[in-house]
């Protein structure tokens, strides 16, 4: 790509881009939130054509006028936010869009399960969607595009929902694919992990390309100094603010669903914690092990066959959601595009969800426009969401700006108690750093958080207290100051229950 510039109103996302990928390898694409990452992609993708600059393929310059127009020349992408219809089976995702290839029948079936044995993608095709975790969709959007004869694949924030030993999975599954011969470009601002699995990185900084490198030669360290011009933060928490005044009690909370075969499952079994005022819970564990369904149940999103949950002394196992929100429960959701926001609604109408009876969205029994709108400009200077104005649609904003409104949201109802589901995912560090001091701050004042994260640092270094779910189970806890990363990922996969010590051999 040579020249890249592409401008939306008020903002120039591309200017002047040269990215250079060649075929074989993984190279990685690094940049802050809103640098112009996804838009250069979606550009080689055909979602959107370049105001000025050339592409160039196979030595022939191309032009896209649609992602099937990129998919006819062997080129695919994975979204940060997957594509997938939840009310679909796994092959119907695959084929729908592509019945010409094999049809839609055994040929299409035989052809998934040759793609998925061969870069080891273990996709089951029968099964629907809604059942599957994140790691699994983002296999079917990797076997997708594998289906449609991709033979270069642009993986958007691939990692972000992943925990380390998924991690590990999915850079195999990589490797597996460069040793086919297929390349793929990889989007992604966490820089171990470029490190690890790149054999060329290409910084973008504000919209124009500072730097193509090469990972043998490179720290993290000057990675983060190409990117955001500055070091990185940690997580770290220095003080202890926790108090023995309680502020959340669940105890023995039991959630049993019946799958489509009339089996019940049991999703929550017998979870019981307690969260103190200033205490941050962090809870670590694979995705897919009922941390979800736990959080749902907090919130009142579902119902419980058994347990009580009590906010600040008083029963809440049974009170509809929005009492519970009154009653200064926070929310920082996990999928910001399905449960946070409303993606084409502008920027002021977003700050009043999940908040519409409470002040300043409404006085008594009518919204107050004037109010939100204001508060909506003072979230915006006072947490960095960089946006050309309140009016503009949340679709508009990039991945972390978004994030960003949220957290500004939430935290403006000054709540007693934060339930953050993976709260910097898909955030860029400068913006990760703000978030975690947005929620320290909050600690001080006395605010408990649960905080559910796949980023095992943030867990170790924003936590007061750490347990550790596996399989709708609380098996283990630790001492988030003595805890590394890999004994957490052991217990995490099962390996390890109880309280977990750290020990000299694991230190080795």
């Amino acid at each position: 790509m040579r020249g890249i510039t592409k401008r939306f109103p008020g903002v120039v996302a591309n200017k002047d881009i040269d990215i250079t990928v060649r075929t074989g390898t993984v190279h990685a694409l690094c940049g802050e939130n809103g640098a112009g990452k996804s838009t250069l992609m979606k550009i080689l993708y055909g979602m959107q054509q370049a105001d000025e600059g050339t592409i160039i393929v196979n030595g022939e310059t191309v032009v896209f006028h649609n992602p099937a127009d990129a998919i006819a020349r062997g080129i695919g992408m994975v979204h940060q936010h997957f594509m997938l219809a939840d009310n679909l089976t796994v092959l119907e995702n695959v084929v729908l869009g592509a019945e010409k290839l094999y049809g839609i029948g055994a040929k299409a079936r035989a052809k998934i399960k040759e793609l998925s044995d061969a870069y080891g993608l273990n996709v089951r095709p029968d099964v629907l969607l809604e059942e599957l975790g994140v790691a699994d969709r983002q296999r079917v959007e990797i076997l997708k595009v594998l289906y449609r004869g991709a033979k270069t694949l642009i993986l958007d924030e691939p990692t972000a929902v992943l925990v380390p030993q998924e991690v590990e999975a999915l850079f195999d599954n990589l490797r597996e694919l460069k040793a086919e011969g297929l390349t793929v470009i990889f989007i992604s601002h966490k820089l171990g992990e470029v490190l690890s699995v790149a054999d060329e990185i290409t910084v973008i900084r504000r919209g124009t390309t500072v730097g193509t490198v090469k990972p043998a030669g490179t720290t993290t360290k000057q990675l983060a100094e190409l990117m955001v011009g500055s070091e990185l933060p940690t997580p770290e928490t220095e003080e202890s603010t926790v108090t023995d005044l309680e502020l959340l009690k669940v105890d023995g909370l039991r959630l049993a669903q019946t799958d489509l075969d009339g089996v019940e499952r049991i999703i929550l079994d017998d979870i019981s914690f307690t969260i103190h005022k200033g205490e941050v819970l962090g809870i670590a564990g694979v995705e897919g092990n009922g941390q979800s369904e736990l959080v749902e149940a907090i919130m009142g999103i579902r119902a419980l066959n058994a347990g009580t949950i009590a906010l600040d002394g008083t029963d809440i196992s049974h009170a509809p959601t929005r009492h519970r929100r009154e009653a200064g429960v926070g929310y920082i959701p996990e999928d910001r595009h399905r449960h946070g926001l409303l993606l084409e609604a502008p920027l002021w109408e977003n700050r009043i969800l999940g908040h519409v009876s409470e002040r300043p969205n409404s006085r008594g029994q009518l919204l107050d426009i004037k109010g939100a709108r204001t508060d909506t400009s003072r979230i915006i200077e006072a947490y960095d969401v960089r946006t050309p104005g309140i009016d503009v649609t949340a679709a508009s904003l990039s991945g972390g700006n978004q994030q960003k409104l949220i957290v500004g949201r939430e935290m403006s109802h000054a709540p007693k108690l934060l339930i953050a589901a993976h709260p910097t995912r898909g955030v860029d560090v400068g913006a990760q750093a703000a978030i975690w001091d947005h929620i320290r701050e909050a600690r001080r004042e006395g605010l408990a958080v649960l905080l559910i994260s796949a980023d095992l640092d943030e867990l170790i270094g924003l936590s007061d207290t750490l347990r550790v779910m596996y399989r709708g189970r609380l098996v283990a806890d630790a001492d988030p100051a003595t805890i590394t990363p890999e004994e957490l990922g052991s217990a995490m996969t099962g390996a390890a229950t109880g309280h977990l010590e750290h020990t000299e051999d694991d230190a080795r």
